[in-house]
């Protein structure tokens, strides 16, 4: 696979291998794999979201990728095979959580879509660790003739250094940490932060994530903004997707004790999974340990 006119295979994460009689060189990618590949030098001809985008690209998930270069297909189950392949891609890259079913795609569509193109899933789900998945998408990179950035692995244990010195400099009990999603003034979703890799990580790290209750829901516990503030978090991840609610704009009564109070952290849960992108997450954590340290 080194020589760009030799034959080009790989095995995703259903197990099922994708090949192509030269490397593909036209990349159509789900958003997040997009710009995931772009962090490891791959740059995707076109990008597709799922049934929680709309018309024009989410920026929250879209990285370092030049909007005015990369075609956004569209999302949904609207999307069609003839849109997709517009652009005439010679490579499809999505994701799964589980089970090989194609997210952001009709799984006809996506039935459709293989037979005309190789496809290639990665699985993101929480089954997976960050640093697997990270991996995965780094070895695709590389059958593509990717050439990731040398410093980026250095970059990523700086940032894990620094949050465990904040959280070292915080006391042994440290912030409470809640992550979520502000589903609208009546109604937040709260992440089980074991079912997220990202967060899993930062509880490797010595992190204070604070979970909901058990109860109904599998990655979320969906319920009131007073269960949110019953959980006194001192720090707060919340989901910057479009689909999410912003955070500063909840004025429900039961967020109100921790309103203002809280430090925020930007948290995507569809996460770009490259090196440099979970290092800026990590600095921006340490940043909200630190302020939390500082005004206690």
């Amino acid at each position: 696979m080194t020589d760009q006119q030799s034959a080009w295979r790989f095995t995703d994460d259903r197990g099922q291998s994708a090949a192509a009689a030269r490397r593909p060189s036209r990349v159509l990618a789900y958003v997040q794999a997009g710009a995931t590949l772009e962090d490891f030098g791959i740059r995707p001809e076109g990008i597709f979201g799922s049934g929680h985008d709309g018309p024009e690209p989410d920026r929250a998930k879209t990285g370092a990728l030049p909007l005015d270069a990369v075609d956004y297909r569209g999302a949904g189950d609207g999307l069609d095979v003839e849109t997709l392949l517009r652009g005439g891609p010679d490579l499809v890259v999505a994701v799964s959580y589980g089970h090989g079913q194609i997210y952001g795609l009709d799984p006809d569509t996506a039935k459709r879509l293989e037979e005309r193109v190789p496809v290639v899933v990665i699985d993101v789900g929480q089954a997976r660790t960050l640093d697997r998945v990270t991996d995965r998408f780094a070895e695709l990179a590389r059958s593509l003739g990717g050439t990731p950035d040398p410093a980026a692995g250095r970059t990523l244990e700086e940032a894990r250094a620094r949050l465990t010195r904040a959280l070292a400099a915080a006391g042994e009990e440290g912030p409470r940490v809640v992550a979520l999603s502000p589903a609208g003034q009546g109604e937040v979703h709260l992440a089980r932060p074991h079912m997220w890799p990202e967060l899993r990580v930062l509880a490797g790290l010595g992190v204070r994530l604070v979970a909901p209750e058990e109860g109904p829901g599998i990655n979320w516990s969906t319920g009131g903004w007073d269960r949110a503030a019953a959980l006194r978090p001192d720090i707060v991840l919340t989901d910057i997707r479009s689909n999410a609610v912003p955070l500063d704009g909840i004025e429900d009564p039961g967020w109100a004790p921790v309103r203002g109070g809280a430090h925020t952290v930007a948290w995507n849960p569809e996460p770009l999974c490259s090196p440099q992108a979970h290092a800026r997450f990590l600095r921006l954590v340490a940043d909200a340990v630190e302020e939390a340290t500082r005004t206690d």
